[in-house]
């Protein structure tokens, strides 16, 4: 609000003009937030490469030296049952959310929330269980290579399933939030509303990092126990 002196000792008071964003404006800033959300989607898989990348290299480094036969004294291993289960947990619940995603986009929400919190659940199962097999090793961490190598991989693997299972649980909120709203504008697959939009591209990211989560604990559960 401004005031100019007029006749008199009076004042009279002016409103500052309205900014208005053209149609324009607002598509780019919309297509700068998808875009933000697909990269930072794609930088943090990029992450989680390299911190998994460090720990395949420490593992096959010291597997080849085997320094003083110390890399797998004895051939300990950990335990497979449970190994295997976390592995299953986790591929199930990967494989359940693509599916609950592709449901989405056909315009099925119902199977999308299902699959979104069985999901959860599955991923919560592993989650558990990886970290019970800490309570059930036949090593002590630092007592070789292998056992070193072992204990860097559950506490990192325990931090990868707790970021998916933080990114699923925000996104399944948010939809309870939006569901009226997206449905009454076609859906989620076809809404033109800017929180539809957004909700899509962090939908897709989340698809990714789940497929990710995956990945890695199928090469993993192959270098700990298979070879």
């Amino acid at each position: 609000m401004t005031t100019e002196p007029v006749a008199g000792s009076e004042f009279i008071a002016h409103e500052a003009p309205t900014l208005r964003e053209t149609s324009e404006e607002i598509e780019y800033e919309m297509r700068s937030a998808e875009g933000a959300m697909w990269t930072g989607g794609r930088l943090v898989i990029g992450i989680g490469a390299f911190f998994f990348g460090s720990l395949a290299f420490a593992y096959f480094y010291l597997r080849s030296s085997n320094n003083e036969d110390l890399w797998r004294p004895n051939h300990i291993t950990a335990p497979t049952g449970i190994g295997a289960a976390v592995f299953a947990f986790v591929v199930a619940s990967a494989l359940l959310y693509g599916y609950g995603t592709t449901r989405l986009r056909a315009g099925n929400t119902l199977d999308w929330e299902v699959t979104g919190w069985v999901t959860v659940l599955g991923g919560f199962t592993a989650l558990g269980l990886q970290v019970w097999e800490f309570t059930q090793l036949s090593f002590f961490p630092g007592s070789s290579g292998y056992a070193s190598c072992f204990i860097a991989w559950g506490v990192m693997n325990t931090a990868l399933i707790l970021g998916g299972l933080y990114w699923l649980e925000t996104l399944l909120a948010r939809w309870l939030r939006l569901r009226r709203a997206v449905l009454d504008d076609g859906g989620p697959a076809r809404s033109t509303m800017p929180v539809a939009r957004l909700f899509r591209a962090n939908l897709e990211g989340c698809w990714y990092f789940w497929g990710f989560i995956a990945f890695v604990n199928l090469v993993f559960w192959v270098l700990f126990y298979v070879i």
